[in-house]
């Protein structure tokens, strides 16, 4: 490697040295998320991943890809990368559980003007750290030095996860019913949603500034709790579905509760919600507040302190709640099932 480096492409803005080093910086990060079924490491043109199929007769490989979006420009007016790459594996790992799959291993993909070794380390540990959350491997990645296609202190986060699940297991809203109980999962805040919106609200691009402003009903500064990682939620959800027969699960991103939360939902049934049951966060009050946003334009865009639903059958809610809680994650009752169609939020 020592002898790999092109004089003309650094001239052109592409330093290869710089991407070897990035890579000797990750390793560390890298070898966390590990485990018995990678063969070989970092380094070849494709991570390789020994499925295990002993207990699925009829194994199923489910996918999900997604970036961060432009929460990187919160990461970017801060000058913090270590922590949105949670964000990326977050959005992958937690769309593939709603079908009841364990995620097995994730890529990630970074985009840059130039490449800062540093910067880019920082990246992947916060991706190794999300994947060691997943408990699933990070088996490889890619990153592109693209000078004149991003500034020279810009970058894109992308990434790709693979799950398995046994066909048998797949989540099957079938047997989902009238007076089935609706559970909710909380957020750590805006998660990775919907930050057009808070910039233009906060007019971050011409006041970058204000991201440092302490709030006493945040407990921090804004920038701090826009920072906030997406919470990953496979452990203590796929410890429920190991006790409990779940009848739906949905991710709440992009489009709030309006467009997720039906995406589980069996033809015929409503998800019947009080808005008082709901426990939104401070950090929502105030992007309602600064920008004058509808209070359905709130709940259609952003997940409003409700990170992932999941349904259940009425005698088994107390049961889910204490097998989250057990597994670190709190939970409360959110609604119930009724009649009808899509989200009936009272």
């Amino acid at each position: 490697m020592e002898k790999s480096y092109s004089a003309s492409y650094a001239a052109a803005g592409v330093d290869i040295t710089a991407g070897y080093k990035a890579v000797e910086l990750m390793k560390q990060y890298v070898n966390r998320t590990m485990n018995e079924h990678c063969i070989g490491g970092l380094g070849g043109f494709g991570g390789l991943f020994e499925l295990d199929c002993t207990d699925m007769p009829h194994p199923v490989l489910i996918s999900g890809t997604d970036g961060v979006g432009t929460k990187l420009r919160i990461a970017h007016f801060m000058d913090r990368h270590d922590t949105v790459g949670i964000d990326c594996v977050a959005m992958c790992v937690n769309d593939v559980i709603c079908a009841g799959a364990k995620p097995l291993f994730f890529l990630d993909y970074i985009a840059c003007g130039k490449n800062v070794p540093e910067r880019i380390a920082d990246l992947v540990k916060g991706v190794a750290g999300g994947c060691v959350q997943a408990d699933c491997a990070l088996v490889g990645g890619e990153t592109a030095e693209m000078p004149g296609f991003y500034p020279e202190d810009e970058y894109d986060l992308a990434g790709f996860t693979v799950g398995a699940v046994d066909k048998s297991k797949i989540l099957d809203n079938s047997s989902m019913q009238k007076g089935d109980v609706i559970i909710a999962l909380p957020s750590s805040g805006v998660h990775s949603n919907g930050f057009s919106l808070v910039r233009r609200v906060f007019d971050l691009e011409n006041h970058p500034e204000v991201l440092k402003e302490y709030h006493d009903e945040l407990g921090c500064t804004l920038g701090e709790a826009l920072l906030a990682p997406t919470v990953i939620y496979v452990k203590p959800v796929l410890a429920v579905m190991k006790e409990i027969k779940v009848k739906g699960v949905s991710h709440i991103t992009g489009g709030g509760f309006f467009e997720n939360i039906p995406r589980s939902l069996k033809k015929g049934c409503s998800a019947v919600i009080e808005k008082k049951d709901v426990r939104t966060p401070a950090l929502f009050n105030l992007i309602a507040e600064t920008g004058n946003i509808p209070e359905r334009d709130m709940f259609n865009t952003y997940n409003m302190g409700v990170g992932m639903i999941m349904t259940v059958a009425a005698e088994d809610a107390d049961n889910t709640i204490a097998i989250l809680k057990q597994n670190g994650q709190d939970a409360y009752r959110l609604g119930v099932i009724g009649e009808g169609e899509g989200v009936d939020l009272r």
